[in-house]
């Protein structure tokens, strides 16, 4: 059986929203991994985010992308913190955040800390964001590079979040909406997809044996960039329309089919 390279979402793929690792999504994972295929998480969340399932998961070898692509980790049990942060892309945030600010009443701005957390325009709704959070002056957000930036209204919608960015013109960065009222913005060029592709050359693997799981519109690049993109049934339509299929709902276990099939 040929390796194959195995991404996946974390949250309403291989996690629930309310944030539970059911059992049997665990021992397919457990299943794959020990078959000897790579299982690569590719997930919006920070580092900080991200390393709390990865101990849920017990993936303690191989790679990680956190981010939406903008940074790439190597774990290693050796490491102190459990990892090696192997590539990280970054951009520099003033032009969009200008363009941002005062664009949204009681939107709130997050500039991500590599591995420590986020600089903050104001408090986030709690539970929101993990790490060390700091407020600090707006000069302070936009002083130097960075991985992501994220841009969150506790009123607006996602509907409210794709107009906005299409009318205030965000250019030379790639941008992500989410289910709700919250955006992450990127560097140009970067997404879940381009970090992965550089993984799979890596590792040696062949275009033909990528597969890849998600949910949301941060998915897209790399549900395209697999062979076998699959979209979660709780995924928008627009996530479905560019995967080759669809699987079960995150609340169903719908990861596990897709996983299973490997094994075959």
């Amino acid at each position: 059986m040929p390796q194959r390279l195995i991404a996946l979402d974390l949250d309403g793929t291989t996690i629930t929203h309310a944030g539970e690792l059911r059992p049997a999504v665990y021992q397919a994972v457990r299943a794959v991994v020990d078959a000897g295929h790579h299982v690569v998480v590719a997930t919006g969340r920070s580092i900080v985010a991200a390393t709390p399932i990865l101990e849920l998961l017990e993936l303690t070898h191989g790679y990680v992308v956190c981010s939406n692509g903008a940074v790439t980790l190597k774990l290693d049990p050796d490491e102190p913190q459990g990892y090696q942060i192997i590539d990280t892309v970054t951009f520099d945030p003033a032009p969009a955040l200008e363009l941002l600010r005062d664009s949204w009443p009681d939107a709130v701005i997050a500039v991500e800390e590599l591995g420590v957390g986020f600089k903050l325009s104001a408090p986030f709704p709690d539970g929101e964001l993990q790490g060390e959070l700091r407020v600090v002056p707006w000069e302070e957000l936009v002083a130097e590079p960075v991985t992501r930036v994220t841009f969150r209204s506790p009123t607006g919608t996602s509907e409210d979040f794709e107009e906005l960015a299409e009318r205030i013109g965000l250019h030379e960065v790639n941008y992500n909406v989410g289910f709700t009222a919250w955006m992450d913005i990127n560097p140009e060029g970067v997404s879940k997809g381009s970090a992965l592709e550089l993984l799979r050359r890596t590792l040696q693997v062949e275009p033909m044996h990528t597969i890849a799981v998600g949910d949301q519109r941060n998915d897209i690049e790399m549900l395209q960039w697999a062979a076998w993109g699959v979209a979660m049934a709780n995924a928008p339509d627009e996530v479905k329309e560019v995967a080759d299929d669809v699987t079960g709902h995150v609340d169903e276990d719908g990861l596990v089919p897709v996983l299973l099939s490997v094994l075959q």
